[in-house]
């Protein structure tokens, strides 16, 4: 089968591997879509994700696609139905996974990080780690479920109340799905902070009261301008030292500062403990999407939330590689893989 293969830095091929192998537990997909992701370009450049990864290994962990075979004791699924993949399992005995925190599992198994995941024609997945598509999620769709289910993790820890004013720094995918669901979480006013004209007017399509370029305009003006002098959350969703410490100076007093964007693993930020002392600020950090796959699925499939406009592009597997080598690509949004293309 055609596959996306990580050898190391800068060096992902596409090959032939033989068909996986499937155990009584598993299910076979042909998969039909899977996403891009910022943890990819990660490992890519020889940085550490979420997890781990030996190579030679299969990348891809945001995938979607059709059963075509089930082991011996698979009773979740069929062959034939279609299907949406969480690809964190815990293995549901270490001492995080008996505490009810089973995505600091010790023993995780990552489909596309510790083995083989989306990124080729077929998967082989644990029949555990399968939900089905609700009958209006389409393949790219089902594709953007494991983003949202992180995202949502994320909005969780961030508290929002109804009436609250959230700020969200980052126009990408991630940034995008945040200020949706800081909206359907009851925010009263959203403002996306990003420098790119093309995802602030995606921004504001999606909800957000205001859009500001932080390149030429002054943030804090016009945050105060458009009444949201006083930031009762802000969500970092780009990953850079000099956006968190910006997170945390817009912050308002008794904020929550969600710092969401993945930074390389060696990389600082400055914090001015006074600034925590005066304002009372609560800082915190999001990891993967415990329990939160079918909520993802369920928010998709029933239209509450929009996970295609920020798709620039469905691709065929053998163009990852210029994909994933190039941030002017990268840049225009979301990418999608389609092994059939």
């Amino acid at each position: 089968m055609k596959s996306a293969v990580f050898y190391g830095k800068h060096d992902l091929r596409i090959e032939n591997r033989e068909m996986p192998a499937i155990g009584p537990e598993d299910v076979l997909i042909q998969v039909k879509a899977c996403g891009v992701c910022g943890t990819d370009v990660h490992i890519f450049e020889g940085d550490k994700g979420a997890a781990d990864v030996t190579p030679p290994t299969i990348l891809g962990h945001e995938f979607s696609g059709v059963v075509v075979q089930t082991g011996s004791a698979v009773t979740a699924c069929k062959a034939g139905d279609r299907v949406s993949v969480d690809p964190n399992r815990p293995c549901g005995c270490c001492t995080a996974c008996r505490s009810g925190i089973n995505h600091f599992c010790t023993h995780m198994t990552g489909y596309g990080t510790t083995v083989d995941g989306g990124f080729a024609e077929y998967c082989a997945v644990d029949q555990r780690q399968v939900y089905l598509l609700g009958r209006n999620t389409s393949f790219a769709q089902g594709a953007m479920a494991e983003p949202v289910a992180c995202c949502l993790h994320g909005i969780d820890l961030c508290e929002i109340q109804p009436g609250s004013n959230v700020a969200v720094i980052g126009g990408g995918m991630i940034g995008l799905l945040m200020v949706q669901l800081a909206r359907l979480a009851g925010a009263a006013r959203v403002a996306l902070i990003e420098p790119v004209a093309s995802k602030r007017a995606v921004g504001k399509r999606l909800g957000a009261d205001v859009c500001i370029d932080p390149a030429c305009t002054d943030v804090s003006a016009a945050l105060a301008a458009a009444g949201m002098d006083w930031l009762h959350t802000v969500i970092e969703c780009v990953g850079r030292p000099e956006t968190m410490a910006q997170a945390v100076a817009l912050a308002g007093r008794k904020a929550v500062v969600m710092l969401f964007g993945l930074t390389k693993p060696d990389e600082t930020i400055s914090v001015q403990p006074f600034t925590l002392f005066q304002k009372e600020l609560t800082l915190k950090a999001s990891y993967i999407n415990p329990y939160t796959q079918k909520r993802a699925l369920d928010l998709i499939d029933t239209g509450r939330l929009d996970v295609e406009s920020m798709v620039c592009d469905i691709c065929a597997l053998e163009q990852l590689p210029e994909i994933l080598h190039s941030p002017v690509l990268r840049a225009r949004g979301k990418y999608i893989i389609s092994p059939e293309k």
